[in-house]
């Protein structure tokens, strides 16, 4: 068995790459196979090496290894091989109609409530015809002639899928620069490496139909490959998650502080019945079961992923996120604020609370907070000062519960809610604490 992720370096990977990548991975690891990463960069005029390095930095960030890489621009000969083989077949054609003849047809057959399907009128085209159109200057551009047939396959997630290929458009497969198209080297190097499985979006569903075709045409025996079709990603409110994936890119998310392991247990649950489970990638690999996934669209829902990364932040040790944190955070700091923090990133907010300086809030009592800090005990301070101290300020002005607690949370910290205060306020020190509770008195 061997899978495979083979994305375009065209931009930064999104929330709905990594679906796929982690997909293919732990079903490649689940079942004792191989994961290759191959690298899709025939597309040489929006491909960049930054994207290229992007990609492995995040795979690596997801905790995905790989068996083997590579990329498609360094096997060229052998796509220009399979194209030799499919012109001397006669499965691939040669045609001259420019963007702006393709519209017209595509128009007139709408107009007529048919099909926007192909013609095939190149097809029909006589050796002097060709010659002339050449002798013009026009250059080829080649597409694929499809079988007249049905192509079937048992899905491992879809179950029965059927594409009927006549009611799909011959697919152009090569340039007229003479490049090759994603559809036709996908295919070589799937059958040139050994892939078994592929893993990919319910919107390729067509194109596996047209490719399974093209792959016969190369030599393919019918059911060399198993294929397996995510249902697509949707947004909280049911839209298409897709307009959002530039704010979702892994990048981003990384440097907001979501955890890896907490994406990747989302991504590896959505769309099925299971659980999450806050496991290491290895661990995930061991339960991962590509058949409870739903046909049903699933839905990203970014609060059920900040509660999974809240959940996974609570019960981390210091020495797991110390080289992320502020510069000269504790491990103390770390244990007060962790079960506080949906993301790592806020980190940085509660150390400003806790070490620099805040905005304070409108005195609504300045009269109670100045009898609080009256009441503030000597230092050395641990976790039972606040304790003690609060309940000094309640024997003196006869205040409880939200009335005692909320003016001195804010004016302590600034924020309606947050980590125990028993915890901050050893941490905060009493000048700090003293200075808080009465602004502007210069104490």
């Amino acid at each position: 068995m061997k899978l495979r992720f083979a994305p375009s370096p065209t931009g930064m990977l999104h929330v709905g790459n990594a679906r796929l990548a982690i997909a293919n991975a732990l079903f490649a690891r689940r079942n004792g196979g191989k994961f290759q990463l191959r690298i899709d960069d025939t597309d040489t005029g929006r491909s960049k090496e930054s994207h290229v390095e992007a990609i492995r930095t995040d795979l690596n960030w997801l905790g995905i290894t790989w068996d083997e890489t590579f990329r498609q621009t360094e096997r060229l000969d052998r796509y220009a091989a399979a194209i030799e083989k499919l012109k001397a077949t006669g499965r691939l054609y040669p045609c001259f109609e420019s963007e702006h003849e393709l519209a017209a047809k595509r128009e007139t057959q709408i107009r007529q409530r048919r099909a926007p399907v192909y013609d095939r009128a190149m097809l029909k085209l006589t050796p002097e015809q060709r010659q002339q159109a050449e002798a013009n200057g026009k250059v080829p551009y080649w597409r694929f002639r499809l079988s007249d047939r049905i192509v079937n396959w048992r899905d491992l997630v879809m179950g029965n899928c059927t594409v009927k290929l006549p009611s799909v458009s011959d697919p152009v497969l090569v340039r007229t620069d003479g490049t090759v198209l994603y559809t036709l080297a996908s295919v070589v190097d799937d059958l040139a490496t050994g892939i078994t499985h592929i893993i990919r979006g319910e919107d390729h569903v067509t194109n596996t139909g047209v490719q399974i075709d093209i792959a016969e045409a190369l030599g393919a025996r019918p059911d060399h490959f198993r294929f397996a079709h995510l249902p697509l990603l949707l947004d909280e409110n049911g839209g298409k998650l897709s307009k959002r994936f530039d704010a979702m890119s892994l990048r981003t998310l990384r440097q907001d502080g979501v955890e890896s392991e907490a994406l990747v247990a989302y991504l590896a649950r959505l769309g099925s019945s299971d659980d999450p489970i806050l496991e290491p990638f290895a661990e995930q690999a061991k339960v991962y079961d590509i058949s409870h996934i739903s046909k049903s669209a699933a839905r990203f829902d970014t609060r059920q992923l900040l509660g999974l990364n809240h959940k996974l932040l609570g019960q981390l040790p210091f020495s797991a996120v110390a080289d992320r944190l502020p510069e000269g955070a504790t491990e103390e700091f770390w244990l007060a604020i962790r079960t506080n923090i949906e993301m790592l990133s806020e980190a940085k907010q509660w150390f400003a609370v806790v070490y620099g300086d805040i905005v304070p809030p409108a005195e609504e009592d300045p009269t109670f907070t100045k009898e609080a800090a009256s009441l503030l005990p000597a230092e050395p301070w641990d976790t039972t000062t606040w304790k003690n101290w609060t309940a000094a300020v309640k024997e003196k002005t006869g205040r409880s519960g939200k009335a005692l607690f909320h003016p001195l949370r804010l004016a302590l910290t600034g924020e309606e809610n947050g980590p125990e205060l028993r915890e901050l306020l050893p941490l905060m020190g009493r000048k700090r604490v003293l200075a808080r509770l009465l602004p502007g008195s210069g104490n």
